[in-house]
């Protein structure tokens, strides 16, 4: 990539209330606490937390919000997450998990239910990106442009029903084994946007781990040197964007008691890398060109494996899992 040319990168967090956590009988605020405020005894590391730390970097980000608890907790509490997004002047765009169904006092497929967006047919997920389309711009979102299924779990359907909502993008594509909900019919090592159903599918992005073993850009998958190398790749090979995941609650333990300080470093160390660097900068869905993000050549190649880089994110992800992970007292 010629020096003049900057790479948009897509630091995408999905933004959502824990179905788990509903249905271990958790309160809407406690839910609400540890899922998108990522509360812990430490204090608050969820979305607050992450606009600040992005703010400090001048970087932006983009939250995929899912509305659908609204049909169990009410709309207020999906006002609640938007509110603090627009007002520091970040992105929200459209998620959604079905799991939420099963609660709903009122749904709009009636009884059918399904734990990916894939599970209904063409007519059911229409009617339920209309759903969720509306009760994200009742919670105060501008209209979304961008999608990405919860579990990643969309096919060629989702994309033929986002089109005919009227959005414009997708992000719900990896190639990564561990993501195996995901069904939409692409080269299992697509990396870069394609148009396809009417949409533009933004993947994302990932590296290989071992020889044919993708490992995505999530910032609890990658060590920072891995994450670095990959995006320094990606500028090098000329794609035209790069897409990292996180979630909102991502910086805690699994159990949700304790801040995970790796991942926590990780995300701060992105953010700032990414404001050194004069060839990088986020951007939202829309600062992006369709044009632009298509015109591009078919031969695009993903970080190869490096033995010593893998090895030292294991030590790595072995020593925060034993820290950060394991039964002790909050942090």
């Amino acid at each position: 990539m010629a020096d003049h040319e900057i790479m948009d990168i897509l630091l995408t967090v999905d933004t959502e209330l824990s179905a788990a956590l509903h249905q271990q009988g958790k309160s809407p605020s406690a839910n609400f606490d540890s899922s998108i405020l990522g509360r812990c005894a430490a204090g608050d590391f969820g979305i607050v937390h992450q606009m600040e730390r992005l703010e400090t970097h001048g970087q932006k980000g983009v939250f995929f919000v899912d509305p659908m608890p609204a049909l169990v907790y009410g709309e207020q509490i999906i006002a609640d997450i938007v509110g603090p997004i627009i007002e520091r002047k970040h992105e929200v765009q459209l998620h959604l998990h079905t799991e939420w169904l099963q609660w709903a006092r009122d749904s709009p497929v009636g009884n059918r239910q399904g734990r990916n967006l894939l599970d209904f047919n063409f007519k059911d997920q229409v009617e339920l990106l209309r759903l969720a389309n509306d009760l994200l711009i009742k919670g105060g979102a501008p209209p979304p442009t961008a999608f990405r299924a919860g579990n990643f779990g969309a096919n060629d359907t989702s994309l033929r029903a986002l089109h005919h909502i009227g959005l414009k993008w997708d992000s719900s594509f990896s190639p990564c084994s561990v993501m195996e909900n995901c069904k939409i019919d692409l080269p299992e090592n697509q990396i870069v946007p394609i148009l396809k159903n009417g949409i533009v599918e933004l993947p994302v992005s990932g590296i290989f781990s071992k020889p044919m073993e993708v490992r995505p850009a999530q910032i609890c998958a990658l060590s920072i040197a891995e994450m670095k190398a990959a995006m320094d790749h990606a500028i090098e090979d000329g794609h035209p964007a790069f897409v990292i995941v996180t979630h909102s609650f991502e910086a805690l333990s699994r159990d949700r008691l304790r801040v995970n300080r790796s991942v926590l470093k990780r995300f701060e160390q992105i953010a700032a890398y990414i404001s050194e660097n004069r060839n990088m900068r986020t951007s939202g869905f829309g600062d992006l060109s369709a044009k632009k993000m298509l015109a591009h050549h078919n031969n695009f190649t993903r970080l190869e494996p490096k033995t010593l880089r893998t090895t030292m994110r294991m030590v790595e992800q072995l020593w925060s899992t034993w820290r950060f992970e394991r039964s002790m007292k909050p942090l």
